[in-house]
């Protein structure tokens, strides 16, 4: 009898695939969209879902369009033949990588369909189209099509440098996306003059024919100049700078003075020992401890965030433009915040000796980093002091017992048991991925007189895992809200979660044969023996030339996080429930989450997803916007650095990419990466090997490889392509011969575009300059 009922239940669930792909004829889904749609979160069950959806292919109801993507087999209605694979259609977005074709990326875990610059109709870097599949390219890895509708314009403001003529000028756009000039009529200059960096408007947009053509609405300054170069990067990725005034306006008129009235209602820290650790530059406090030694022997370990939505209400236009804004944008000299200044470096920074408005999770621990109850709510906070990071780092460099500073023994203890938690979070599976930080020094006109990696120590990891434990348990505790009798969680209260998910199986596979072909071995296995072998890969390559270059091509394996309602989890820290509420200051989500958590508390029901929705993905792609500029800006900073420097000076780096036409060398501390043009090698012809990552020298046999030790002088720079060229001296001890003019033999490089193909590691240059690590 109970096989019966399993067998009807299966037969059921399979009817219910089969119409949820009925009802929408024509679109293609993957298995997480339907996994998604059924609500099926659970390994086994998925595989019965794989099932069904096998056996409705085999039974010729769904069509495979490529790997884990299916459609309804419209071909079953007419004698049971399928329509021709280039009949598919696929929505994406342009990525515009050269100026003879662009890839159109729709899915992480599918390969970019290929299209030639004659086919995209029109379209532009970012926008998102309608393409029609019409077969395969030569080199069997991609799809090729062709665009048969732009759906929406990525964007209608272009930034780039203008040169002037008599009667128009033109415009040469930064955006290595956009391969034409825009032409601008006389009246549209707008007093601009040559070599200003502008802002244009686009009026039209090119065609096969005609090429785009637009009007001067911004003068940022001239080309070279640090202010409108930084201002030129976020107006490339289409990020504001200014506030509106009547933004400015509405939060100058917010009161600076907390009530007794409003402390009433709170519960009140100020008596409790607390303060805050932070880069030595920043103004926006966002987070405090607080902490507190128990008589039971246990300690009460308070993480205090600023209580942004107390004075940032909805429905005003300082929740529009946060919203808007979405993230605060930390450029190598500068941070474009989130919110004005009057809130992001006044109300709601969590400075020393004055009373905040927080949002709080409080915590009774033990010795052994066990959490024995949990509090969350509104408070009050009089923070005692301030830290840089290094700082509190020279106090915890200090033996435990040292006398002169009370908070030695305090900051002992949280970072044991923040060492606890750390190791607890790895034996269940989490990545310790350790990318360190370039950093420059500037002068007051912002020019790079130095340039450093930055080292996270134990000041750093402390913060992080208080937060990681707040961040974590803001979560648990909204998705355990709605318990059923059996204390089992069916339908979770709707929340906003920062998830993760498992890495891509085909790029696991890829980044361990790459691996492999270094020497290095990585097991792909379950999440726990996955990240035990790259736990123990990070290990050791620390400190060696590999280290950089494993680490980021690592991180580039595994699924980016973003924002999401669906409780998907968090693969990289091995969390099945967790959030971003722990700075508000700079990223919208966690201001969700505050409110969100609030009506909780408050005995609110459960808040409608679809309104929730929206606002993740727009989170999501405006962090990934913020992201790109900053390392924009760490790139242009890097070229502009090295082109200070003595041409005649040698300098020690490692191959990070290999390609076609050239290979890429990371130099020594400094994170600066250039180019070897084959072309300039001539000491020998070069073969690329692919399969291998290098290339080899047909006559001579000289192996340049990923990973191998060179030795480099700078040959060129361009600040406006944020790019290097450099000359080899040697690899691995072995002298190489290059030439500055080329040389007479056939030349391999192409005249691509960096990015436009070839590429062994996939790995783009510049390291990420936040803040703190966006888990």
């Amino acid at each position: 009898m109970a096989k019966r009922k399993k067998k009807t239940q299966y037969a059921e669930q399979k009817k219910e695939v089969h119409a949820f792909f009925s009802q929408n004829t024509g679109r293609v889904y993957t298995l997480t969209d339907l996994y998604n749609h059924l609500d099926v979160y659970d390994q086994d069950e998925k595989i019965f879902v794989r099932l069904m959806v096998e056996e409705l292919e085999e039974e010729g109801k769904l069509r495979q369009v490529g790997r884990g993507r299916y459609i309804q087999n419209t071909g079953e209605q007419n004698g049971g033949e399928s329509k021709s694979a280039d009949a598919t259609v696929i929505e994406g977005k342009v990525d515009f990588v050269n100026p003879k074709f662009a890839f159109i990326r729709y899915d992480d875990n599918e390969s970019d369909i290929y299209v030639e610059a004659n086919d995209l109709e029109g379209a532009l870097d970012g926008d998102k189209v309608k393409v029609k599949i019409t077969g395969k390219r030569k080199n069997g890895k991609n799809p090729e099509g062709r665009v048969i509708e732009v759906l929406q314009r990525g964007r209608s403001e272009v930034v780039g440098k203008i040169k002037t003529f008599g009667n128009y000028a033109l415009v040469k756009p930064d955006n290595k996306g956009f391969h034409e000039d825009i032409f601008i009529a006389r009246e549209n200059i707008n007093g601009a003059s040559k070599d200003d960096l502008v802002i244009v408007h686009l009026m039209q947009y090119p065609t096969k024919v005609t090429q785009a053509t637009g009007k001067v609405v911004d003068i940022l300054g001239k080309s070279g100049d640090n202010n409108a170069e930084m201002h030129a990067i976020m107006a490339e990725f289409g990020l504001p700078v200014k506030f509106p005034e009547e933004v400015i306006a509405e939060a100058e008129a917010i009161s600076e003075v907390i009530t007794e009235e409003e402390i009433s209602k709170r519960r009140d820290f100020r008596s409790t020992l607390t303060f805050t650790i932070d880069p030595h530059d920043a103004k926006d406090f966002d987070d405090a401890i607080s902490y507190k030694a128990l008589e039971n022997g246990n300690y009460e370990i308070g993480v205090h965030i600023a209580d942004v939505t107390h004075y940032v209400r909805p429905s005003t236009k300082l929740e529009e433009e946060a919203y808007r804004r979405a993230t605060s944008v930390y450029l190598v000299d500068r941070t474009i915040p989130m919110l004005p200044e009057k809130l992001s470096n006044n109300l709601c920074s969590l400075r020393p000796n004055e009373d905040k408005l927080v949002f709080s999770a409080v915590f009774e621990m033990n010795d052994h980093g066990k959490v024995i109850s949990e509090w969350f709510g509104r408070g009050v906070i009089h923070s005692d002091r301030r830290f840089a990071y290094e700082q509190a780092q020279d106090l915890l460099d200090l033996d435990e017992t040292a006398e002169g500073d009370h908070y030695i023994q305090i900051l002992h203890k949280l970072n044991t048991i923040a060492k606890i938690l750390r190791k607890e979070r790895f034996s269940k599976g989490a990545f310790n991925f350790e990318t360190n930080e370039v950093k420059f020094n500037l002068d007051e006109e912002g020019k790079p007189v130095g340039i450093y990696v930055k080292v996270r120590k134990d000041a750093h990891k402390l913060i992080e895992e208080f937060m990681l434990l707040a961040n974590k348990k803001v979560a648990e505790f909204v998705h355990n809200l709605n318990k059923d009798e059996n204390g089992e969680v069916k339908n979770p209260f709707t929340m906003v979660y920062r998830v993760h998910e498992p890495p891509n199986p085909e790029k696991l596979e890829t980044f361990s044969k790459f691996a492999g072909k270094l020497g290095f071995t990585v097991k792909t296995g379950n999440q726990t023996v996955l990240s035990k072998s790259l736990n123990n890969l990070m290990t050791e390559i620390e400190g060696t030339p590999m280290q950089n270059i494993l680490e980021s091509l690592a991180v580039r394996t595994m699924s980016k996080a973003r924002y999401s309602t669906q409780t998907l989890g968090h693969f990289g820290l091995a969390f099945d429930h967790y959030s971003h509420f722990t700075s508000p200051i700079r990223r919208y989500p966690d201001m969700m989450a505050h409110r969100m958590l609030q009506h909780y508390l408050d005995g609110g029901k459960d808040l409608n997803q679809a309104d929730f929705d929206e606002k993740s993905k727009h989170s999501s792609e405006q962090e990934k916007l913020a992201a790109e500029a900053e390392r924009a800006s760490i790139k242009y900073k890097q070229v502009e650095y090295m082109s200070y420097q003595d041409r005649r000076a040698v300098y020690d780096g490692v191959v990070t990419g290999v390609t076609d036409f050239g290979i890429f060398v990371e130099i020594e501390g400094t994170g600066c990466e250039g180019m070897v043009r084959l072309a300039d090698l001539t000491d020998d012809f070069y073969d690329y090997d692919p399969e291998n990552y290098r290339i080899v020298g047909k006559r001579k046999g000289k192996v340049i490889g990923f990973g191998s030790v060179a030795q480099v002088t700078i040959k060129a720079t361009d600040l406006e392509k944020r790019s290097m060229d450099l000359e080899l001296v040697s690899v691995e001890g072995s002298k190489f011969v290059s030439s500055s003019s080329g040389s007479s033999r056939p030349s391999r490089d192409s005249g691509r575009r960096r990015g436009s193909g070839g590429r062994s590691d996939g790995k783009s240059s510049g390291k990420s300059s936040s803040r703190r690590k966006k888990r």
